[in-house]
């Protein structure tokens, strides 16, 4: 919205400096995105009188002019050489005096082709007021010769130029802004007085609103006899420039003045183009199908059914709150006009402009809403200034009115208030606040009942008044204050490895993090997570992003393959992030951490041979991540998971997770040349044991190796679990060091050997003490094992 500053002090003028005043606009909510002068600086320029025009002598396209200025202390009219094809005498324009600066060009006395020039005839290019010019800018012969032309053209003045919200549409008007104003600065506001114009005619279009949804409110009114002869006043072309509109007659340059000035957009019609006019109706109605406009800009549409238009009883006119038919347009020679000012809903024009093509200044504003209390009012604004202008007679005004939005009132309580805001600004500052944004409201103890106005689209909730008080009050004036409360450390049980420490082991063994999106493909939470429940989003982004997590190993996979297409040989990824399970009505979210391996286990080097990594270098990297606890790795299934290589992990007898490489079913379907070896650990299952202190034996140790030799199906870690479980005190460490499988060897049998420290805290142990020890945990396993002593 653009407009002229010296329009809105007309209707307010706060004592505030140009900056001052888009300052405190700004801090309102309507932000001043631009301010630029009307004109640039110029002096010595003034109203001049053309008393005669002859030919230059020696030029073919100069003239020689006799200039009255004004000048008292001038014998006789001046003398200036002019270019201008359009100068003649009689007529009025700027005239730069000797020593005026202009912009760019300073004026001296000067001799053109022998001749004396005492000043310089200007056009609206030269000022500075146009970029483009055909001649001298003729002015009207009402102009006061000799005055000042910056003061007569009201160049003294800036544009403001603001970026409102689509919700304020009601200061899309020069005295919605106006209002707004007098609230923030706290100045009075000088109303706009119209007077309702009484109907000289009887004269009437019958009126028919045959969407009244659409249009809840027509006002429509003919004026007869006007001319369009007369030149539309100085004072309303310049406004309307200066708002960015151009001129094109009194009666269309009128109606786009009351829509700049009201914010009420208006359409006029030539009556005569109107079939069946005072004896048929206007409709209001849905455009049918086939029917053909061409609008105003020239642009001939097939209507499209759910367009509203303005009808006659035979076509369509206009494009209701958009744009008018060319047809029935306004030009020079009409002598009848219907006049109308309407109220459409918002949701019937919203959305209209984008699928056109084009916008308008008219569905810029019915989109955002105007206001249904003054659309009367707009129209006896618009009937005054034609009848003083352009002359003619009217008709009383015929009006139709539907539904009209309800203005319910708001509740708003001053507590709620106080703990929005921060501030307790008090019954009486509140409705201080209220009388100045002309709410009117009504107080019950400390609660408010506050009804919005007509032209406020905006307000609906407590939060939206609480949020007018702020504004209008003025952010600066509330206070900075940091908040308060009181800060507890949250619980951190030992036990439980922090995610910063997790990150820190994983990098620290070559992986790098990642982060997806918690929604992922359905496909990938039934094949990779043997999902067939996942927790479905109502609202998806995209089919791809479906429901919710219940694993990571899909967004792992899916980082794989965007990686292998950039050519990188060596993968390691790990994510920490949260999944997410349903059970019957009730949902749980769970954190995990998953890692992928894919390539050589180390980068290319000269001391180590290249090496596919493998299921037992993740397994080290899993190792670390619980040390200095120790996992159980024990075969088992998985969705994902290779049948052969499928593993899962405990701690304590409690499942921690899973190990394994990719399945070659999914390895195919992904695209992947190499097997894939990953991860996924339940977080609060990563424990650490906490470290108890023991007395320290100052005792040598005894090392005492056996080799037994057991059945082929019988399992390292439930020989190790039973030879621990007889918690021998003086035991230390029982550990494998070599598995046999060959030569000498039965088969179905394998030999393990086991390395065994026996240390006392009290004195150093002999060999037979040792050698009962060792005695009774070979016949445990050969109890439980069958083993039998390897010789």
């Amino acid at each position: 919205m653009k407009f002229s500053e010296n329009w809105l002090r007309i209707f307010v003028d706060p004592p505030l400096s140009t900056d001052e005043l888009a300052q405190a606009l700004t801090m309102a909510g309507l932000e001043v995105e631009a301010i630029e002068p009307v004109a640039p600086a110029f002096s010595k320029v003034v109203v001049a009188e053309v008393l005669s025009v002859h030919k230059h002598p020696d030029a073919d396209h100069l003239y020689i002019c006799k200039v009255n200025a004004g000048l008292a202390e001038a014998e006789e009219p001046l003398q200036i050489v002019c270019g201008a094809a359009n100068v003649r005498a009689g007529v009025k324009v700027p005239c730069a005096l000797e020593g005026a600066a202009l912009p760019g060009l300073t004026i001296k006395r000067t001799r053109i082709r022998g001749i004396e020039s005492a000043g310089m005839l200007c056009s609206a290019k030269e000022l500075g007021l146009e970029e483009v010019a055909a001649g001298l800018l003729l002015l009207p012969e009402s102009a006061p010769t000799g005055g000042d032309f910056r003061h007569y053209y009201e160049l003294e003045d800036n544009l403001l130029t603001l970026k409102l919200t689509p919700n304020r549409g009601d200061c899309l008007g020069l005295f919605g802004i106006a209002r707004e104003v007098a609230a923030i600065t706290f100045e009075d506001l000088k109303p706009l007085t119209i007077k309702p114009i009484g109907g000289q005619l009887d004269d009437t279009l019958a009126i028919q609103v045959d969407a009244p949804d659409a249009c809840p409110l027509y006002c429509g009114r003919v004026v007869r006899g006007v001319s369009l002869d007369v030149t539309t006043p100085q004072w309303i072309i310049r406004r309307l420039e200066r708002s960015g509109l151009r001129s094109i007659n009194a009666v269309v340059d009128i109606t786009n003045y009351v829509m700049l000035e009201t914010g009420q957009p208006l359409h006029a019609f030539d009556l005569a183009k109107i079939a069946g006019a005072l004896r048929g109706s206007i409709h209001v109605r849905y455009a049918k199908p086939g029917e053909r406009l061409q609008l105003l800009n020239g642009e001939d549409l097939v209507l499209q059914p759910g367009m509203l238009v303005i009808a006659d009883e035979v076509k369509p006119l206009a494009l209701a709150g958009i744009m008018g038919g060319n047809e029935s347009g306004v030009v020079q020679g009409a002598t009848d006009i219907f006049l109308e000012s309407a109220f459409f809903s918002p949701e019937v024009i919203s959305g209209k402009s984008f699928s056109l093509g084009f916008s308008s200044d008219s569905a810029y504003r019915f989109e955002r809403g105007v206001d249904f209390g003054a659309t009367r009012d707009a129209m006896e604004r618009a009937t005054g200034l034609i009848l003083d202008i352009c002359g003619g007679g009217t008709g009383p005004i015929t009006q139709v009115r539907g539904k009209l939005p309800q203005r319910d009132p708001i509740r708003l309580r001053v507590e709620r208030t106080r703990r929005v805001l921060g501030i307790d600004l008090g019954e009486a500052r509140i409705a201080e606040l209220f009388r100045r944004l002309q709410f009117g409201f009504s107080v019950a103890g400390d609660v408010f009942q506050v009804t919005p106005p007509t032209y406020r689209f905006d307000l609906a909730i407590e939060e939206d008044l609480i949020e007018e008080l702020a504004r209008i009050h003025g952010y600066n004036h509330i206070p900075a204050t940091l908040p308060q409360m009181k800060l507890g450390m949250l619980p951190a049980p030992e036990t439980l490895k922090p995610l910063a420490q997790l990150r820190e082991i994983m990098t620290g063994r070559d992986y790098q993090e990642v982060i997806n999106y918690a929604f992922v493909d359905a496909s990938w939470e039934l094949e990779l997570a043997g999902n067939n429940a996942p927790v479905a989003l109502k609202n998806p982004l995209s089919n791809q992003l479906a429901v919710m997590r219940s694993s990571l190993i899909g967004g792992l996979v899916s980082n794989l393959q965007f990686n292998l297409n950039r050519k990188q040989p060596r993968i390691r990824l790990f994510e920490i992030g949260d999944c997410f399970e349903k059970s019957g009505d009730t949902y749980a979210q769970y954190e995990k951490l998953a890692g992928l391996c894919y390539g050589d286990a180390m980068t290319e080097q000269w001391g180590e041979r290249a090496r596919t990594v493998d299921f037992y270098d993740v397994k080290a990297d899993i190792e670390a991540l619980f040390c200095p606890a120790a996992v159980e790795v024990e075969a088992a299934p998985h969705p994902a998971l290779h049948p052969g290589k499928s593993a899962l992990i405990r701690l304590g007898g409690k499942i921690a997770g899973y190990l394994g490489e990719l399945h070659p079913r999914w390895q195919q379907k992904f695209g992947l040349p190499k097997p894939v070896v990953l991860f996924e650990l339940e977080v609060a299952s990563v424990t650490r044991t906490l470290p108890k202190a023991a007395e320290i034996s100052k005792y040598p140790p005894i090392r005492r190796d056996i080799a037994v030799v057991v059945p082929e199906d019988v399992h390292v870690q439930a020989m190790l679990d039973c030879m621990h479980a007889e918690k021998l005190p003086v035991i230390s460490e029982i550990s494998l060091f070599d598995v046999y499988h060959g030569k000498g060897m039965e088969n179905g049998k394998k030999s393990l050997a086991f390395r065994m420290l026996l240390q006392d805290t009290q004195k150093t142990l002999t060999d037979a003490e040792a050698d009962r020890v060792v005695a009774q945990l070979i016949n445990v396993l050969q109890n439980q094992f069958g083993a039998k002593l390897r010789s």
